[in-house]
């Protein structure tokens, strides 16, 4: 009998996926960029709520998806019922060649650079730091440079491929466990900070503003605050895991974001409450200072060593997420044809898609090594939400092609929010046109570079 994926998480489980998915470093970081670009403490939280809000509408859409099909690799499986083989494969190629790698290894860099920060690591001397490969434009190719923070975060990548490798089980676990408090932190830092009082520099900006800054800089704080919220959709990766993936899968996603939302609005409210707009938009300008960081250093003694190790702890667990759920995507496509066989199969006793779990550490490896996940990541970030668009239009779609289908979760004020969600996604992707054509242009490019590969996995399905 050929081994299955195992049936394990539950609804908590399954909530504290998306919550890992998204509380990695964002939000200990991004509210002096945003503090930089607006001037207002309420401009400041409305793009937090926009974004956050907006977010919640990918959610709900992707939801009544996920409710409807429930298979091993979420979005790519939405994709092939929505739109074909092929637009699923290069989302599925996509998510291989950076977006789901370079997020792992970019996350895992964080985790790295943290530790680096409280305990140096070894660098080699420049000589060597210094050699160059490959000279490409900004990108060079220097696989020895900040060696001591890359060889860290490829042990990270291994160490947490082979716990994977071992069952869902021990994922899961460092997901319930690290997620829960990482949460409890963020919840910390709320009260602590609401209790605290502001200096007499803070308040005195506190409820100042120099009025709006305009559309372009709101829009731009509210992409760094979106980002914050990545992740979201990666638990419907795992919907052959999933006890009851049709109900719990809907419930994580709203639940999960929700959660988040509500923490993102708190522990940012907390930070203007005890340092001020202008204080943490000076923060902005400086190197090596996280805001989160300087905001505890003021409420408690100690408080900044506090922060430090909540970020370890979010950024290790952020990147347990992706290594769990993202090979479920390339298990998926070996099983219908559309990649390599050894991408295929399951643990006949681990019961975890074994062999994709190892690929994906192997290029994330050489992501890593390279230093190239930073440029490719963000060649693609906007091609994600060409995706993201896709999906939620998809609903419309599948309300058509579906039509007669049994949907436990229907999104509320159908079709507004898959439109609304839609057409966010496109103003993002024509505004990232514009203003990086060159780095549009080339992760475009990207991504069809995989049609050579699905042309031929159709003509080898099609010689089977």
């Amino acid at each position: 009998m050929t081994a299955q994926l195992k049936e394990k998480l539950g609804p908590f489980s399954a909530v504290m996926v998306v919550v890992s998915a998204m509380i990695g470093s964002g939000v200990f970081k991004k509210i002096s960029l945003m503090s930089d670009d607006l001037h207002s403490a309420y401009y400041v939280l409305l793009a937090w709520l926009c974004a956050g809000l907006i977010t919640l509408m990918g959610s709900l859409s992707n939801a009544e998806v996920a409710g409807l099909i429930s298979k091993p690799g979420g979005q790519y499986v939405y994709f092939r019922e929505m739109y074909g083989d092929l637009f699923a494969f290069l989302f599925g190629w996509a998510s291989f060649s950076v977006i789901q790698t370079g997020t792992a290894a970019s996350v895992a860099y964080v985790f790295a650079e943290s530790v680096n920060h409280l305990i140096p690591l070894h660098v080699l001397p420049d000589s060597i730091a210094n050699i160059t490969w490959l000279e490409i434009g900004d990108f060079q190719l220097q696989p020895f440079y900040n060696f001591g923070v890359k060889l860290l975060t490829c042990g990270l990548i291994i160490l947490l491929s082979a716990i994977n490798f071992f069952g869902i089980d021990y994922g899961e676990k460092i997901s319930n466990i690290i997620g829960s408090t990482v949460v409890l932190g963020v919840l910390l830092i709320v009260v602590f900070g609401f209790l605290h009082s502001p200096d007499i520099e803070a308040s005195e900006v506190q409820s100042g503003t120099k009025g709006f800054a305009g559309s372009s800089l709101f829009f731009s704080a509210m992409l760094a605050a979106f980002w914050a919220f990545e992740g979201w959709n990666n638990v419907g990766f795992l919907g052959g895991e999933i006890k009851n993936p049709k109900k719990n899968i809907p419930l994580a996603l709203m639940l999960g974001t929700g959660v988040v939302l509500a923490l993102y609005l708190l522990v940012n409210g907390a930070y203007l409450h005890v340092s001020g707009v202008e204080n943490l938009a000076q923060m902005a300008h400086e190197e090596n200072i996280i805001p989160a960081v300087g905001v505890m250093e003021k409420i408690v003694s100690g408080g900044g060593m506090l922060i430090s190790i909540l970020i370890l702890m979010s950024t290790f667990n952020s990147t347990n997420n992706s290594v769990m759920t993202a090979p479920r995507i390339y298990y998926q496509m070996a099983e219908d044809g559309l990649s390599f066989k050894t991408f295929g199969g399951i643990h006949p006793k681990y019961r975890t898609p074994y062999k994709a779990i190892l690929f994906q550490m192997i290029w994330c490896l050489v992501l890593i090594i390279s230093g190239s996940f930073d440029m490719l990541t963000e060649l693609l970030v906007f091609v994600a939400f060409i995706f993201y668009g896709c999906g939620a239009i998809g609903v419309i779609v599948l309300r058509k092609k579906m039509k007669d289908e049994h949907r436990p979760f229907k999104v509320p004020l159908y079709p507004f929010i898959p439109i609304l969600f839609a057409v966010f996604s496109l103003v993002l992707i024509v505004n990232t046109l514009i203003e990086s054509p060159v780095n549009s242009i080339i992760g475009l490019l990207l991504v069809l570079a995989g049609l050579p590969l699905y042309f031929y996995f159709k003509k080898t399905i099609g010689k089977a």
